[in-house]
């Protein structure tokens, strides 16, 4: 397996080469030089599979040769083995056609453990068999980066920087980065949005020489590993719900446009998904732009789902490259002109492909808390923010074909957003027992504003200290 560049200048790399590089040195991101895909009959065999098992049968795909298949099994089973649920991803049927898909389960109750928890030894693997030490430097809207320090704290060959927008989490998501107190960890608060963040980290990626120095690789999606790990998830739901004989849809709260890639990727493989439901909040470019073609990008604002509170979603590059026929030349240019001028121009054409498929659905904090509230009365199911997001889309935009099941990617655990819950239900989630002492724990972390120089030094004054002891 050969993966290329969306902007078509990078040298095509294999698997591993692609986990230790995450962004490409041309600014595009990887994908495969093929999608592998598998039969209705080579799906029906990996049909009621336990969730580590089916995971390494399908990373193996992407992987190749790079990691054998009894390697990946043994990956797997110590990445789930300390899940709160035996099913690490159980399907939670909301009403007749409606189903959640608990992804929260993991360490930091989000769904990013589900990939980070498998790429914190992935790394370790490739990195003690070459002997070599990297940085990763990452920008989380709040969950990606707790996910990421619980995977990396620790790890002998590994500095972990991650950068958070200051003020724009939540507590909980705040607290579950800036209180491990590993010596590999850093954690800086940056004076402005997420997107800054993920400006500066492919910055950071775009210096050639610091890249080199560092050895930086990244943990955020813009790392093909991390979306590849989520693959497994979307093909464990829908072959749970009958596929490949049964078509399916998902629903997914979305801000960086990863998670639901990999519901697409699924799509890609063979599997019959009739729909996916991309669910915004009130920084909706993704909604305007499946309804009208508009991706435009306004200023960020803070809502009670502070992990899609994104405008420039980087995964996304990966789909307009699909959509534009794998043209890396048009992708490139489109690219640098949405950079330029704030608006990305995609012909018509490949907006309608999109829209074949695609659906958007925006909410406001409002609605978010109603969705909230509602799930609590009708179904007895207590919903985060960004859930009660995928859930309200799912209603709006369900197939018409009522056969279909609608599978809802329920993103994290309601007692990380306890004051949005609160708010909307009256109930106030409790956090599991291993965080009940969260809020007295040591935070250690620096504020720092968004430019490149002073975040910079940051990184290298971390990762030299680390590497002189």
């Amino acid at each position: 397996m050969r993966y290329l560049s969306t902007r078509g200048q990078a040298a095509p790399r294999d698997f591993e080469g692609v986990l230790l590089a995450g962004l490409a040195e041309d600014g595009g991101l990887f994908l495969p030089e093929s999608w592998p895909s598998l039969s209705p009959a080579e799906w029906r065999a990996l049909r009621g599979l336990p969730y580590p098992e089916l995971a390494a049968r399908l990373m193996h795909l992407f992987a190749g040769e790079t990691l054998p298949l009894g390697t990946l099994r043994g990956m797997t089973g110590a990445a789930y083995a300390g899940f709160g649920h035996p099913a690490i991803a159980p399907l939670v049927q909301l009403d007749h056609r409606t189903f959640a898909l608990e992804l929260f389960h993991g360490p930091t109750l989000a769904f990013k453990d589900m990939a980070m928890q498998l790429l914190g030894r992935l790394f370790d693997h490739v990195l003690a068999r070459r002997g070599e030490r990297i940085t990763i430097v990452g920008a989380t809207s709040g969950d990606t980066g707790s996910a990421a320090i619980e995977a990396c704290r620790d790890r002998a060959a590994i500095d972990i920087v991650i950068l958070h927008p200051e003020g724009r989490t939540s507590e909980v998501q705040r607290r579950q980065m800036t209180t491990v107190l590993s010596d590999n960890v850093a954690n800086l608060a940056v004076q402005g949005s997420f997107d800054d963040c993920q400006d500066l980290v492919k910055a950071m990626f775009g210096d050639a020489p610091f890249r080199e120095e560092m050895r930086l690789a990244a943990v955020n999606s813009i790392n093909w590993a991390r979306v590849a790990a989520q693959i497994p998830y979307y093909a464990y739901a829908a072959l749970a719900l009958g596929a490949p004989e049964r078509p399916v849809a998902f629903s997914v709260p979305t801000g960086n446009f990863g998670n639901v890639l990999a519901a697409w990727a699924v799509r890609e493989m063979g599997l019959p998904v009739e729909r996916l439901i991309v669910g915004s909040n009130r920084n909706d470019i993704l909604t305007r732009f499946l309804a009208a073609n508009d991706m435009s990008v306004k200023g960020v604002e803070p809502s009670l789902s502070p992990s899609m509170d994104i405008q420039v979603s980087s995964n996304f590059e990966r789909l307009l490259f699909e959509l534009l026929g794998r043209d890396a030349a048009a992708t490139a240019e489109t690219m640098r002109r949405f950079r330029a001028e704030g608006r990305m121009p995609v012909p018509d054409a490949a907006w309608k492909r999109a829209t074949g498929l695609f659906h958007g659905f925006a909410l406001s904090d409002e609605g978010t808390l109603a969705e909230i509230r509602r799930l609590q009365e009708v179904a007895g199911y207590l919903a985060d923010p960004h859930t009660a997001i995928g859930t309200a889309a799912a209603r709006t935009h369900a197939p018409e074909d009522p056969g279909i099941p609608v599978v809802v990617a329920a993103t994290a655990h309601p007692a990380k957003f306890p004051d949005a819950v609160e708010r909307a239900t009256g109930m106030r989630p409790p956090l599991p027992p291993r965080l009940a002492d969260l809020y007295e724990r040591e935070e250690r972390y620096s504020v720092l504003r968004a430019d490149l120089a002073p975040v910079e030094d940051f990184v290298r004054a971390h990762t030299r200290r680390n590497r002189a002891g």
